[in-house]
């Protein structure tokens, strides 16, 4: 509910309001399960739509979708807006303009991210590898960006290293030395993300930030709602999301420094399993984004059960705070609820330590910031009701909801575009295919040897039973052709008179053929006609 353009967050000795200007300042919900942390990450959120601030949940529980369905008055309400000091005559149930986003395009809109746009440093970081490592994954980036080999999505990423697996020689002088030890550490390490579901979220069409920079035809800012059911399942890759998003909106949005308000603010549930099991370097990455991304007009708040779930580095960056009860029946418990009351301004009024402990459903200790940047005196106030429902929309509406948004037909068909993995496809193909040429080219010339080799062996065998032959012959005592010398007298005497007869019979002929020609040219084409006839005849009678 705004409030003289103020967020109204709640009461205790006095109303506590949230600045639009400093919610850029980042903020802490924290409280144990049940105590109303989702009642209030809802207060802020519509806060902030109202304000015409686009917002951006990660929605773990399935709970939030309520956002996007007006609330209902009741009694309950009716109370609590008298506790709080809000006129109830002035409560109207108002529904958030919500767009709904799912990796896996189950409960949403499909998010999708190119393998360049995570890039090789963040991938590093997320997969905790080493440093020689990370300077083979810079490699195999590099090699595709000097090719021109986009790496759009996990196919093409494992295309990558294999080929620089496979030619790691060719690359020594000028990339630098790359093992296949190396290659398959990164291989194996890409596996677990693989098994998150990470080929479903790299990919095209990468979502555009500016889709999250929206307003509702009524001018609220846009509640972009990521379903995050099964995504939390998944911690590698929900942590691959959320840096990428963040780094993506560091990298996108211009300088804007202190505003009126921001530019968007993001809302991340069950906080600690961005951080539960994390690498050190991704630790640092969120830190770093965190602290640096205020100067571009993005608000954080982290909402889970204790401030001990974030890291000291963040939870040192998170200046509103809302704390709800917790309970502590550990040492370990009762020092964190000590850790939490001590980040409070004191309010002389009552011990914040022996608050946490006593606060009811609904009821938390809250501290914002003022104009000046100063945390408030800590209030324990009783929380403001959302104008949205309590409730979750059902997943036939929510369907309804993603069907009709007019950014679904943008980004509902993955659409995969000839990157690296066809290229080197196609290359591997090419090679394959020249390969087999010149095998069989090969093959032909090796079947061409052998035939002559068979040839020249069918030859010689021919000579050879020539020879013997011809040595049978003359043991017989017969000529070369197996005549005995009273045959070959005869046949020499019968082919000396068919030559003869053959020839005079030729060139009678050819002379009438040839008519008024000279009788030289006819001399010598009767001449020519009679030998060749001559030695017809003759190899006839051998």
């Amino acid at each position: 509910m705004i409030q003289d353009g103020k967020i109204l967050v709640g009461k205790g000795g006095v109303p506590v309001y949230l600045l639009p200007s400093m919610a850029n300042r980042h903020g802490l919900i924290a409280g144990a399960t049940g105590t109303g942390k989702t009642v209030t990450l809802k207060v802020l959120a519509e806060g902030f739509s109202q304000l015409g601030v686009p917002v951006f949940l990660a929605d773990i529980k399935g709970d939030v979708s309520g956002m996007a369905l007006a609330g209902a008055s009741n009694e309950k309400i009716q109370e609590r807006l008298q506790t709080v000091g809000a006129d109830p005559a002035a409560f109207q149930p108002t529904a958030c303009p919500c767009r709904f986003w799912d990796v896996f395009g189950q409960g949403g809109i499909p998010v999708r991210a190119t393998v360049t746009d995570v890039g090789p440093v963040l991938l590093s970081r997320l997969l905790d590898l080493t440093d020689v490592q990370q300077g083979v994954l810079n490699i195999a980036f590099r090699v595709a960006d000097d090719n021109g080999w986009e790496i759009i999505d996990f196919k093409d990423l494992r295309a990558m290293l294999a080929y620089l697996g496979e030619h790691r020689a060719d690359f020594v002088n000028t990339y630098g030395s790359v093992t296949s030890q190396s290659v398959g550490a990164i291989q194996r390490a890409l596996l677990e993300l693989e098994n998150d579901g990470a080929e479903q979220f790299f990919g095209e069409p990468n979502l555009e930030i500016g889709d999250w920079l929206q307003t509702g035809s009524n001018g609220m800012g846009m509640v972009n709602i990521l379903h995050c059911v099964e995504l939390a399942q998944k911690p590698l890759l929900y942590a691959t999301f959320m840096l990428w998003m963040l780094s993506d909106l560091y990298e996108t949005l211009p300088e804007v420094g202190d505003a009126d308000k921001p530019k968007l603010v993001f809302f991340f549930d069950e906080a600690h399993l961005l951080f539960s099991g994390a690498p050190k370097a991704l630790v640092e990455k969120v830190t770093q984004v965190v602290k640096l991304i205020r100067s571009k007009g993005v608000g954080i708040f982290f909402i889970t059960q204790s401030p001990s779930d974030i890291p000291d580095e963040v939870l040192a960056q998170l200046n509103n705070r809302v704390q709800h009860a917790l309970r502590a029946y550990t040492p370990a418990e009762q020092k964190a609820v000590k850790a939490a009351a001590q980040s409070f301004r004191a309010n002389p009024k009552f011990k914040t330590e022996d608050a946490i402990g006593s606060l009811g459903t609904g009821v938390a200790l809250v501290s914002m910031l003022d104009e000046e940047g100063v945390p408030t005196v800590v209030e324990q106030a009783t929380i403001c009701p959302p104008q949205c429902s309590m409730d979750a929309m059902d997943g036939a509406a929510r369907a309804m909801v993603v069907v009709n948004d007019p950014l679904f037909a943008k980004y509902k068909d993955a659409v995969d575009e000839r990157s690296a993995y066809e290229i080197l496809d196609e290359q591997a193909q090419a090679a394959a295919a020249e390969q087999a040429q010149i095998e069989a080219e090969k093959q032909a010339e090796a079947e061409a040897k052998a035939a002559e080799k068979a040839r020249r062996e069918e030859e010689k065998a021919l000579r050879a039973q020539e020879r013997e032959l011809q040595a049978e012959y003359k043991a017989a005592g017969l000529d070369k052709y197996g005549h005995t010398k009273m045959e070959a007298s005869i046949i020499k005497a019968t082919k000396s008179t068919a030559r003869s007869m053959g020839r005079q019979l030729t060139r009678n002929i050819t002379r009438g053929l040839m008519g008024n020609s000279s009788k030289t040219v006819r001399n010598a084409a009767s001449q020519f006609a009679g030998n060749i006839v001559s030695d017809l005849i003759g190899g006839f009678f051998k």
